[in-house]
């Protein structure tokens, strides 16, 4: 009996755990108009561009960075971070691959894998 209680209380933590998430631990609640590109009419490039071929930028930009040393570009990650992340209450950013935010919005939208996040910051870096 005190195994079958010893899994239970185990698999309860483990849905608390899923259900808090590591969304809640990073920031509050981003408030709309707080990103640089809630202010500017279009990104590095138009807006129909930037939804079809983001990735393609990123990827060239990669490839620019790791073999050639070549950072800074318009299509850098980095300024991608820079623009769209939002803030909370506090003035904290908020990661754009948070629930809802700029990125994890439309990835989940269409369904596509958000695993840049896995090695690269999700907040503006400091300056």
């Amino acid at each position: 009996m005190t195994r079958i209680r010893s899994i239970m209380l185990f698999l309860a933590g483990v849905m608390l755990g899923l259900a808090i998430g590591p969304g809640n631990t990073f920031a509050g609640e981003a408030i709309a108009g707080t990103a640089k590109a809630d202010k500017l009419g279009q990104c590095v490039e138009p807006t129909p561009v930037m939804r079809r071929n983001h990735f393609t930028f990123i990827e060239h930009q990669r490839d620019l960075t790791v073999h050639q040393g070549i950072r800074g570009s318009k299509h850098s990650l980095a300024g991608c971070i820079d623009c769209h992340a939002r803030k909370d209450a506090s003035g904290k950013p908020v990661p754009v691959n948070a629930d809802g935010q700029f990125c994890a919005g439309c990835h989940e939208y269409v369904a596509a894998s958000l695993d840049c996040f896995s090695c690269h910051s999700a907040v503006p870096g400091e300056k």
